[in-house]
């Protein structure tokens, strides 16, 4: 019988405290972006679930990236890992990464195709990559796998390529922890596709995972839609967060021409963040200014979800801190007609041209599409 997910996640556990003499060399790691999402996250512990157990395959150890503190943070996470009889506490974040040579491991990408931050240093170790974000032009063309390509959730190229895996471990494993795996693997597909309704999000390939997955599924009572209102119940509970909590709950990190940016996602919009604080509408900004001096920022953006009343809405704000900074959020400006950009509330909260915030338009340009414009912005900011 194979491991069940429980005891292949001590067992990774295991592999990472042992002592540096009695390691099995080289480790090999699934790792997501360092952002942490629901997808990320999920993505990692099935796919090294399946890679160790599915292939018989030397074990594949998922790391969660991000610290062990920040973990608490993904309620949502937390809420699916229950539904799987795991807890937060069953996984492995970076709080737990020992020193490691680079050639003694070996990495998989998930949910990414470029090591940033303080994985950076193992970049020369990665072995393959499943992504749906741009191609970073990072991992050479003859790794395997090496899947890049659009998707409403990652997790469903995971599923793709892993079909046969699932066969292999579904043989050799109790029904009751297969379905435990295809919900931790079902709700990502569920929550980044609006529940399969969002049109310019939702890929067949979404589809055809959800319906695989959905077959893995014995117990009767459950119900993908309920499944799917629980989790977004949790994820859009930002209540009792700080700014500052809320700023890193979903945060990612970049360096281009010599300027250095930051955007957090958050899953309620500017009319809830500008009011958290009962009219003081400042604070947001305060906080925010916090935030991008804590992260020694040049560029500190906002990009928000929402649903008013049924309506899919984004947000975006774009804040530039020096001359560099400014001249480069002036040059995204000019580039992102696709974006379809309407001033928030007729401007009333920009500032010189220093600080801008939007009503985006066009619903299916993520940070998966407005990063890669703000820093070619950056890159070539004439």
């Amino acid at each position: 019988m194979n491991m069940t997910l429980r005891a292949f996640l001590a067992a990774a556990r295991a592999a990472l405290a042992a002592p540096p003499a009695e390691r099995t060399l080289p480790l090999t790691f699934v790792v997501g972006n360092e952002s942490a999402d629901l997808d990320s996250l999920c993505s990692a512990v099935v796919y090294a679930y399946l890679r160790t157990n599915g292939k018989q395959q030397s074990l594949h150890i998922p790391l969660s990236n991000l610290p062990r503190a920040d973990l608490a943070l993904r309620t949502e996470m937390t809420a699916v890992l229950k539904d799987a009889d795991l807890t937060p506490s069953d996984l492995l974040t970076l709080s737990e990464l020992p020193d490691l040579k680079p050639e003694d491991t070996r990495w998989l990408l998930i949910d990414h195709n470029s090591l940033t931050g303080p994985l950076r240093k193992f970049e020369s170790q990665v072995i393959g990559c499943i992504d749906h974000h741009v191609d970073e032009g990072t991992i050479p063309r003859d790794r395997s796998p090496r899947i890049i390509e659009p998707c409403g959730s990652c997790m469903s190229l995971v599923i793709e390529e892993s079909k046969k895996l699932w066969e292999a471990v579904a043989a050799g494993s109790h029904h009751s922890e297969v379905e435990k795996l295809a919900r931790l693997a079902l709700a990502p597909v569920l929550i980044d596709t609006i529940n399969l309704t969002a049109k310019d999000k939702t890929k067949p390939k979404d589809r055809s995972a959800a319906e695989f997955l959905q077959g893995k599924m014995r117990d009767e009572k459950f119900h993908p839609d309920a499944y799917y209102k629980a989790i977004e119940a949790v994820k859009e509970d930002i209540s009792e967060l700080s700014f500052r909590d809320i700023f890193r709950k979903d945060y990612k990190e970049w360096t281009e021409g010599g300027l250095r940016l930051g955007i957090s996602c958050a899953v309620q919009n500017f009319d809830y963040l500008l009011h958290k604080t009962k009219g003081y509408t400042d604070e947001f900004f305060d906080k925010l200014g916090d935030w991008a001096k804590e992260r020694e920022l040049d560029i500190i953006s906002v990009m928000t979800t929402s649903h008013p009343g049924g309506e899919f809405q984004r947000h975006l704000l774009v804040w530039a801190r020096g001359d560099e900074a400014i001249a480069a959020v002036q040059k995204f400006v000019k580039i992102s007609g696709a974006l379809e950009l309407q001033p928030y509330e007729d401007g009333k909260h920009d500032k010189a041209g220093q600080r801008l915030a939007w009503r985006q338009k066009n619903l299916a340009a993520s940070r998966k599409q407005v990063s890669p414009l703000l820093r070619e912005a950056m890159k070539c900011r004439t």
